[in-house]
């Protein structure tokens, strides 16, 4: 086995004992060579982020809020997690220095990197690693926008001084030297990072669960989990509100051929999901890989008489959103009709100007939007290979007692898209879990 990255995210690394069990996990296998850390989590249901701490103490020194009491508790969960650790380890210095350099100012990015900087610390120390602060190699343009050429140069002549590296997940720097985040979990996005910079074998992302799940637990009881699936399949997973990696995260590797492979912190020995670039295996028994739904959707229906002889129309009316700035989700159409989807909260700022628009545009005989829609995506790359996978759909959606709003299967057979009203998308995701997972 080659090299592996290994990043832990904050549940992982919420205190000691959690801290503990890492190391065990990196300690066990040599390839595991480069490691990200997020910030410390949740250490129970009603405990706070230390990242969302830090952005807390930011916003109250813009209100003219004294920090030092509420900063205390920051520098205590460290504190504590090097005391419970044992480990003979000074950070005051840098504990005083960023509590001073958010109270003269110093940016909000700043300010909630230092979670991750702090953990990465403690964690090189505890493993007996170096450490890489990520200002030095992750690259970020003028403009804000993130430079991965610049970053895989940077980070690829750099990890080639360093065997074993602890690397801070979330930030990055810009051209003038001010630290800059990714979005809400960068830590993801700064392990596959730098897998690629490494030519890592695999790229192992260790959270609190046991891989990708069929289907939501919140809404469906106790679902499997998935042993393998494609970028194509996660992707589809994710647009439909499955939440497992950070969109951003999946490219780099994905560009680079590289495997993510989603494993628990608290279940070291289960093997977890394989994200693959592609695969021909499938489970031939239950066909499908993940069932995923998202709310807020509306209906844009346009009625007109020869549609379908009019060149144009349906260009006209998708002309309409782009004027609007509003994407659109399908286009389930029929000889007089097209209906478009879109989601309600683009519409609610400009509903009247795109009625308007249509009407003038292509004088239908009628427009009429409808919203409260739910769309549910069924995903399998297994379904090209199974006949009837769109009538077991649709059969256990109508046995459910459930209406079809709008079917949508495209051509690769890659995924099935059903609309139900928004009170039904529990009831159906049920429905057909249940009929594909026995």
């Amino acid at each position: 086995m080659g090299l592996k990255v290994v990043k832990f995210g904050g549940s992982s690394l919420a205190d000691a004992e959690q801290f503990r069990k890492v190391a065990q996990i990196v300690k066990a296998d040599p390839n595991r060579r480069y490691v990200i850390a997020s910030a410390p989590g949740k250490r129970y249901a009603a405990d706070v982020k230390v990242t969302d701490m830090l952005y807390h103490c930011y916003d109250m020194v813009r209100n003219h809020e004294d920090i030092t009491e509420y900063y205390a508790q920051i520098s205590d969960r460290y504190t504590s997690i090097i005391r419970d650790l044992g480990l003979n380890f000074d950070i005051s210095g840098e504990l005083d220095y960023i509590k001073n350099a958010i109270m003269h100012y110093a940016g909000r990015d700043f300010a909630a990197s230092r979670g991750e900087y702090l953990n990465s610390l403690i964690l090189a120390k505890l493993l007996g690693f170096d450490f890489i602060d990520a200002e030095s190699v992750v690259c970020f343009r003028e403009n804000g926008s993130y430079d991965g050429e610049k970053t895989n140069e940077e980070l690829r002549q750099e990890l080639k001084n360093h065997e074993y590296a602890v690397i801070p997940g979330f930030y990055g720097v810009m051209p003038n030297g001010t630290i800059k985040t990714f979005s809400r979990g960068g830590s993801d996005i700064t392990g596959s990072i730098v897998a690629r910079a490494a030519d890592a074998e695999i790229y192992e992302n260790w959270t609190d669960v046991s891989g990708c799940l069929m289907a939501d637990p919140r809404i469906v009881d106790d679902p499997l989990p998935i042993k393998t699936i494609t970028y194509r399949e996660l992707r589809e997973l994710s647009y439909m509100g499955a939440s497992v990696l950070h969109e951003d995260a999946i490219f780099p590797v994905r560009y680079a051929g590289i495997p993510i492979n989603i494993r628990n912190t608290n279940d070291p020995l289960a093997p977890g999901t394989m994200i693959v670039s592609s695969t021909n295996e499938y489970d031939t028994e239950r066909v499908i890989t993940g069932i995923a739904g998202k709310k807020g959707f509306s209906v844009i229906s346009v009625e007109k008489d020869m549609m379908n002889s009019e060149i144009g129309f349906g260009r006209k009316i998708l002309d309409v959103l782009e004027d609007n700035n509003m994407p659109f989700e399908h286009l389930p159409s029929g000889v007089d009709t097209m209906s478009v989807i879109v989601a309600t909260a683009h519409l609610d700022a400009c509903r009247e100007r795109v009625i308007a628009s249509i009407n003038k545009r292509v004088q239908p005989d009628s427009i009429v939007i409808e919203d409260g829609l739910a769309l549910l995506a069924v995903v399998g790359r297994g379904m090209v290979k199974s006949k009837g996978t769109a009538a077991r759909v649709c059969s256990a959606i109508s046995d459910a007692d459930i209406n079809i709003r709008m079917i949508d299967q495209g051509s690769s057979e890659l995924n099935i898209i059903v609309g139900v009203e928004e009170r039904d998308l529990e009831k159906a995701l049920n429905a057909i879990y249940s009929e594909f997972v026995k």
